[in-house]
């Protein structure tokens, strides 16, 4: 990253711009609670320019969309990069290896909303930008994302108790909601007239929250296969293990290998998934397994950290063997922290792939639907189950006979929720959506209705 530890402009040096024009208010900006700020007046602030002028990491968002997404342009405007105050030093972006950092980027054409996420997997501040930031810039929005407070596949090692880790996330995205809308308060001399929370897997966990907890923040928010937190279950460390121990006996074949694919089936990965398995068991099972009940239950391997990769049932405290509803209390108590309720103060619009295989859909948001109608607020919220759709929209490139990306359906969910907060027009009911039909570019199109 070339973004300097003090205030930089990138192609507009010299005093302030006029009142109106761009980036119009640069020198008044102050991110409130914030320990460092770097502003630059950037002729494009989607990734059309800013991969090629240094605000963004392409690390961070490598892998989330697929190769074909198109790239708006047009959107010049500020951002401003930064980080509040936090003891842990995960996040080396910048060289300044402090993590809670953030971004804010406030075009110059503002429609007067604002939209505020978390990032997804233990990725860092810039992990939406293609998925998510490029496309509301685009449509005017101010945008904001955070680290979570920490990153990488070792966030378990901050904070002091299990559980806290995953807890700062929540914390941050909340501090960095409060920041942005003074921010755009600031640069256009009135408070978002929208905002709106949004965010994919552990960033849509993210909106969940908020939205149970903090919804005097938000107007709304849209969900894109958020992880789910439940003291009781169902959670990554009840449907991970059954996967971790059955696989391999899958993959290696012969007379055991229908028991193990039912047995995969009956932990909640959806039959005819079985293509996306391999990739899953070599990159994401395993580590999530692992990372996770580290952060939660670091007493299961005694003092050894994160366990054993890819070890074999059996084996002294292996994964495979992992037993949630067999742990102590404590370790209940640590996701009882981080738990959701369903419990929601404003309109959701919640997107789930039928074949999601790390978030198994039948363990996630089929759930968390239900928890909310339960709690009686079924009103707030609208489900699409998404036919075709997986956890890692990249993978439609290697398969674009049998899977569906998701952004563009998280596009017609932002759109939707637009005419919902705005119109007083619900969205369609919820259903699942088909495939693709003959003539729809899977890439641009996604209609709810």
């Amino acid at each position: 990253m070339t973004i300097a530890a003090a205030p930089a402009a990138a192609g507009h040096p010299g005093g302030p711009a006029t009142a109106d024009g761009h980036c119009a208010g640069l020198s008044r900006l102050k991110v409130p609670g914030a320990e460092l700020q770097v502003p630059s007046c950037l002729d494009e602030l989607t990734t059309a320019g800013t991969l090629a002028s240094g605000h963004t990491e392409q690390a961070d968002w490598a892998g989330l969309t697929p190769a074909g997404l198109g790239v708006p342009s047009g959107v010049p405007g500020i951002q401003v990069d930064g980080y509040f105050p936090d003891s842990s030093s995960s996040n080396a972006h910048h060289g300044w290896n402090h993590d809670s950092q953030f971004v804010i980027r406030l075009p110059d054409h503002w429609n007067g909303g604002l939209v505020v996420t978390g990032s997804p997997g233990v990725r860092a501040q810039y992990a939406n930008d293609r998925a998510i930031g490029d496309w509301v810039l685009a449509r005017g929005y101010a945008f904001a994302a955070t680290d979570k407070g920490n990153t990488g596949i070792t966030f378990y090692r901050d904070g002091r108790a299990p559980g806290d880790a995953v807890s700062e996330w929540n914390t941050r995205v909340t501090q960095l909601g409060r920041a942005a809308r003074a921010v755009v308060a600031q640069r256009y001399l009135r408070p978002p007239s929208r905002t709106l929370a949004t965010g994919m897997s552990n960033g849509g966990y993210l909106v969940r929250w908020q939205l149970e907890n903090h919804p005097e923040l938000y107007d709304g928010g849209v969900d894109w296969e958020g992880t789910l937190w439940r003291e009781q279950g169902p959670n990554l460390l009840t449907f991970l293990p059954p996967a971790l121990a059955a696989y391999p006996r899958y993959a290696a074949g012969g007379p055991g290998a229908d028991q193990a694919r039912q047995e995969m089936t009956a932990a909640g990965y959806p039959a005819g998934s079985e293509f996306l398995w391999p990739f899953h068991h070599q990159y994401y099972w395993d580590l999530t397994q692992r990372i996770y009940r580290e952060e939660l239950d670091p007493g299961f391997d005694g003092p050894q950290e994160a366990g054993t990769p890819f070890c074999v049932p059996g084996a002294p405290a292996c994964d495979a063997d992992y037993d949630y509803g067999a742990r102590p209390r404590s370790v209940r108590d640590a996701v009882a922290k981080i738990a959701l309720t369903g419990r929601i103060g404003k309109p959701l619009i919640t997107l789930h792939g039928t074949l999601d295989v790390l978030l198994p859909i039948s363990r996630d948001s089929d759930v968390y639907a239900r928890m909310v109608a339960d709690a009686g607020r079924g009103r707030l919220l609208r489900y699409y189950r998404i036919e075709g759709g997986t956890h890692v929209d990249s993978l439609y490139d290697a398969f674009p006979d049998r899977l569906r990306p998701l952004v563009p359906c998280h596009r017609s969910a932002l759109t939707a929720l637009e005419t919902w907060l705005g119109r007083g027009v619900p969205p369609p009911p919820g259903r699942t959506v088909p495939l693709p039909g003959p003539g729809e570019d899977p890439l641009t199109s996604c209609p709810l209705a």
